[in-house]
C-alpha cells in the first residue's frame, strides 16, 4: 500500500488522483513513522519523496501535496541558536503557513527564550505544526501541545514533527539538552483547550494564531468533524465560520475571546497568553478583549498586511451603518492614517488596495488567583443568603482573628452591600427623633431626614409617624462629643479622623460619652481598614483586641479601600450583643435581599488569600462577656421593626440546616444570561473603567423611549438597586413621600409587605376570592 511497498513514483500517482487519495497516502505513511521498527525507512522515503518534486506550487496543483523549507533566522534575529530551517509539509484542506503565522513568530521570539524555556506551552490552531515545532526547537520547552480542530491538521503536523526530529537518513536529531523534538512536542484534535481541559493539564504559556471571521456562519459548526469530510469543509473549519456568542462576534474576533476564556481555567497563575490579531476591528477593540477579562496587555509586534482580495468587508460597512463603531483599515501598505470600513470598500471597489494592522499582543492576568475564583463562580450560577454566607462572615471573623488578635466569630458579623445601606438600615430599624451623623456619611440619607427640625418629642406625638431627624456633625472627636453632650441624640453614626484613629484614646472617649448619655454609637473604620498582610495601626481594632465591644456600640466598617470600582462595596457591622445582630441581620434582607454573592466572593477571596499565609492560632480563643450598658437609657426597636421582625418568615429566622424553603426569599434560580456574566466579570477585572461606562442612565433613556414612547429628559429621575427587594423598597419610600397608598391583594406576604410595613407606608388591602383564582375583587373596602 502507499508509504509501504510504494516506490516514490507509485506514491505520486496516488496522490495524482484527488486531495482524499493524497491524504490517505500520508495517513499510511504517518503510520509507519509511528511504528519504530518501520520509522527511519520511511523517513527515508519522505527525503526521497522531497527531492523527487521540490517545493514548487505547482506539485500543490498536481499531487494535493507540498513539501517547502521554512527559514527561521530572518525571524530569531542575530546570535540565534539551533536550525535555521524547518523542511513542512501542507495539503488543501489546511492553512499553509502566511503572512500571519510569520508576523505571530516574529512577535513570539520578541520574548526571550527563557520566556519558555522548561515550560508547559499550547499552541491554538497549530495548522501543519511549524510553529510548535520551531517554537520547540529554538526555546526548549518541556512539552509544546499543538491543538487543532481539523483532524487532518493534526495528522499532517504528527507527519512535520517526524520529518525535523529525524535527519534525511533518518537518525534522531539531539538538541543541546540530549533530547528530541518527538520528547518535547505532540499534536492533539481539540475545539481550542478541549483536549487541555479534559486531561487536566496546567499550562505556562498559550499562544495562537487563531482566525478572525468578518462574517460568521453560524450553521458552520453544526456538520459532524471527521477528517472524511471535504476538503472545502475541513478548510472552512480551519476558520470556526461560527457565532461564538461572545460580544466580540461582531468583530471577528469571538472565536479569540473564547480561547481567552478557555484560557483562564487552565492557565496557571503567573501564565502567559500570546494571540495574533489583526487590526480591523481597532486597537482599542483588540485590547479592551483582553483587558475586560482581567489581562494587563502588551503590544509586541505590529505590521501591516494586505487585505485578501476575496475578502468581504461588506458586514463591517452594515455593523458601521448601525452603530458608533469604525473598523480600521489603510490605504496600501504606506498609509498611516486608519480609513473606516465604508471608505476602504469603496476604495477596494475602485481597485485599491486594502491594508489592515497586524499585532502581536501578550497578555498576563492582573490578579489570577481571584479572577480564576470569580470566573469559575460566575460558570455555576449565583445562590447565597441574605446576611452573607456563613464562609464569608467566617473568613471576615478569621481575618480579624488572626490579623488583629480580635477574638470574633461568624456571628458577631453582619453583611451589608454597602456602608451607605448599613447606616441607613441601622437609622430605620431604631428610628430615633434625633440622631447625629459624621457629615461624610450623610450623602445617601433621605433629604427629609437631613431637612427635619423636629429634635425634640412633643405630647400626643403619634410614634408610628415619628420622623427621623438627622444632624451633620464635624468628624473632629472633640466637636462631635460636645454636640453629644448638648443634643443628647439617641443615635450617634460616626467615623474618625486619621490621626485620632491611630490610637485608641478617641474611640474610648466616644464610648464612654455615649454611654452616660445613653446614645447607641455605630463608629465607621472603613477609612483606616484595608485587606492587606502589612495592615496599618488601627486604634479601634486595637481596642477591641483587648476590650470586648460595649452593648451599646457597634463598628461599620466598608471595603471602601478594597474597591473594585466606584458603585461596588461589601460592607460589615460588628457587634457583641446577640439581640442587635440578629435585629440588624433581619433589617437587610427585609429592606435589601441579598447582599450580592458575586461581591461577596470577590473580596472572599481577598480574605481567603491573606489567611492562607498566616498558621492556625495554637492559643484557644477566650470567650467573652459583652459589657452591658443601662438599657433604661438606650432607644429600643421602632414598633413598626419590632411587628415586622418577630412575625416575618425570614431566611435568616431559620436554623443554619433545615429542609423549610423560603419562597419569597428574593433569589433568582433562572440561568443568568451570558451578557450580565460578562459584564460582571469584566466590573472586577478590569481597574480602568470609566464612568461613561458604568453609567447606563443614557441607554435606559433611550431604551424606554424607543421602546415604550415614554418621553425623558434631564429631569426624569431613574432609581437602581442591586435586587428587587432593594428596589422595592426604594418606590415604597417614594410613595411615602409623596403621600401614597400602597395596595396589596388580600393574603399577600413575604419581604414586600413585610418591608412596606418596616417602612411605615400607608396600606392598602385588596380582597380576593378563592372561587375565582384568587382575583382581586373589584370593589376595594
Amino acid at each position: 500500500m502507499a508509504g509501504s511497498a510504494l516506490s516514490v513514483e507509485e506514491f505520486l500517482k496516488e496522490c495524482q488522483k484527488s486531495g482524499d487519495a493524497a491524504y490517505g497516502a500520508f495517513r499510511l505513511l504517518l503510520e509507519r513513522l509511528e511504528d519504530p521498527n518501520t520509522r527511519t525507512a520511511a523517513r527515508i522515503f519522505l527525503s526521497d519523496l522531497y527531492k523527487s518534486v521540490g517545493d514548487s506550487d505547482q506539485c500543490l496543483e498536481q499531487y494535493h501535496f507540498q513539501i517547502q523549507d521554512i527559514y527561521l533566522d530572518q525571524y530569531q534575529g542575530v546570535g540565534s541558536q539551533g536550525r535555521k530551517k524547518l523542511t513542512m509539509m501542507v495539503i488543501p484542506s489546511i492553512f499553509m503557513p502566511e503572512n500571519w503565522s510569520f508576523t505571530f513568530y516574529e512577535g513570539l521570539n520578541r520574548h526571550p527564550d527563557s520566556i519558555f524555556k522548561d515550560k508547559t506551552v499550547a499552541e491554538l490552531g497549530c495548522g501543519n505544526g511549524w510553529i510548535s515545532i520551531a517554537l520547540a526547537e529554538k526555546c526548549l520547552p518541556s512539552k509544546v501541545y499543538g491543538l487543532d480542530i481539523n483532524p487532518r491538521a493534526v495528522k499532517v503536523s504528527w507527519i512535520n514533527l517526524y520529518l525535523n526530529a529525524l535527519d534525511e537518513k533518518g537518525q534522531v536529531i539531539y538538541d543541546a539538552e540530549k533530547k528530541t523534538l518527538l520528547d518535547r512536542v505532540e499534536f492533539y484534535e481539540s475545539d481550542l483547550l478541549s483536549y487541555i481541559r479534559d486531561h487536566n493539564i496546567e499550562l505556562e504559556r498559550i499562544v495562537g494564531c487563531i482566525p478572525q471571521i468578518l462574517n460568521p456562519n453560524p450553521d458552520a459548526m453544526s456538520k459532524m468533524i471527521t477528517e472524511n469530510a471535504s476538503e472545502e469543509f475541513l478548510h472552512s473549519l480551519s476558520n470556526y465560520c461560527a457565532l461564538q456568542g461572545f460580544v466580540e462576534d461582531q468583530f471577528g474576533l469571538g472565536l479569540i475571546a473564547r480561547a481567552v476564556e478557555e484560557g483562564i481555567t487552565v492557565i496557571k497563575p503567573m501564565g502567559i497568553m500570546i494571540f495574533n490579531m489583526g487590526g480591523r476591528p481597532g486597537q482599542a477593540v483588540c485590547k479592551r478583549l483582553f483587558e475586560r477579562r482581567g489581562f494587563h496587555v502588551n503590544k509586541l509586534w505590529q505590521t501591516k498586511i494586505i487585505q485578501a482580495a476575496d475578502t468581504d468587508i461588506s458586514a463591517l460597512v452594515e455593523i458601521e451603518k448601525n452603530s458608533p463603531h469604525r473598523f480600521e483599515f489603510f490605504m496600501g501598505l504606506t498609509g498611516d492614517q486608519p480609513i473606516c470600513a465604508r471608505t476602504a470598500w469603496a476604495y477596494g471597489q475602485a481597485g485599491g488596495r486594502i491594508a489592515h494592522a497586524l499585532s502581536v499582543y501578550s497578555c498576563q492576568l492582573r490578579q489570577p488567583n481571584q479572577v480564576k475564583k470569580i470566573f469559575e463562580f460566575l460558570k455555576n450560577g449565583f445562590h447565597d443568603v441574605s446576611t452573607g454566607s456563613i464562609n464569608f462572615r467566617n473568613l471576615i471573623a478569621s481575618f480579624l482573628k488572626t490579623y488583629h488578635h480580635i477574638p470574633l466569630n461568624s456571628d458577631n458579623v453582619v453583611v451589608f452591600p454597602s456602608r451607605a445601606v448599613a447606616i441607613e438600615n441601622a437609622l430605620h430599624l431604631f428610628s430615633p427623633r434625633l440622631a447625629i451623623v459624621d457629615e461624610h456619611l450623610t450623602q445617601h440619607l433621605p433629604r427629609k431626614w437631613l431637612t427635619s427640625l423636629a429634635i425634640k418629642s412633643a405630647e400626643g406625638d403619634d410614634p408610628s409617624k415619628d420622623v427621623i431627624t438627622v444632624i451633620e456633625a464635624p468628624r473632629q472627636s472633640d466637636l462631635m462629643v460636645e454636640l453629644i453632650k448638648k443634643l443628647k441624640p439617641q443615635v450617634v453614626i460616626t467615623g474618625m479622623a486619621h490621626y485620632e484613629a491611630v490610637t485608641s484614646s478617641a474611640f474610648a472617649h466616644l464610648l464612654e460619652v455615649t454611654r452616660e448619655i445613653g446614645s447607641r454609637l455605630f463608629l465607621d473604620i472603613s477609612d483606616h481598614f484595608e485587606l492587606s498582610s502589612l495592615p496599618s495601626s488601627n486604634g479601634v481594632l486595637k481596642y477591641l483586641a483587648g476590650t470586648s465591644l460595649p452593648s451599646h456600640a457597634a463598628i461599620v466598617c466598608g471595603l471602601v479601600k478594597n474597591q473594585v470600582y466606584a458603585d461596588l462595596e461589601v460592607a460589615f457591622v460588628i457587634s457583641e450583643e446577640e439581640t442587635i445582630l440578629k435585629a440588624l441581620s433581619k433589617t437587610v434582607e427585609v429592606l435589601e435581599g441579598n447582599t450580592t454573592p458575586i461581591r461577596q466572593h470577590y473580596y472572599g477571596c481577598l480574605f481567603h488569600e491573606l489567611l492562607a499565609f498566616q498558621l492556625a492560632n495554637r492559643h484557644p480563643v477566650v470567650k467573652r462577656e459583652s459589657e452591658k450598658a443601662k438599657s433604661d437609657k438606650l432607644i429600643g426597636f421602632s414598633s413598626s421593626a419590632i411587628s415586622v421582625l418577630d412575625y416575618s418568615e425570614l431566611s435568616i429566622s431559620g436554623a443554619e440546616i433545615s429542609t423549610l424553603i423560603h419562597m419569597d426569599v428574593d433569589q433568582s434560580f433562572l440561568p443568568t444570561p451570558s451578557p450580565v456574566k460578562a459584564a460582571i466579570f469584566e466590573g472586577f477585572v478590569r481597574q480602568n473603567l470609566a464612568e461613561s461606562e458604568i453609567d447606563v442612565t443614557s441607554g435606559m433613556k433611550q431604551f424606554i423611549k424607543s421602546n415604550y414612547g415614554f418621553p425623558t429628559d434631564s429631569s426624569t429621575e431613574f432609581v437602581y438597586a442591586d435586587s428587587t427587594q432593594a428596589l422595592f423598597n426604594r418606590l415604597v419610600l417614594c410613595c411615602i413621600n409623596e403621600g401614597g397608598t400602597l395596595c396589596f391583594p388580600a393574603g399577600s406576604n413575604g419581604n414586600y409587605v413585610s418591608a412596606a410595613k418596616f417602612l411605615k407606608a400607608n396600606i392598602m388591602s385588596i380582597p380576593t376570592d378563592s372561587g375565582t383564582g384568587f382575583q382581586a375583587d373589584r370593589q376595594p373596602t
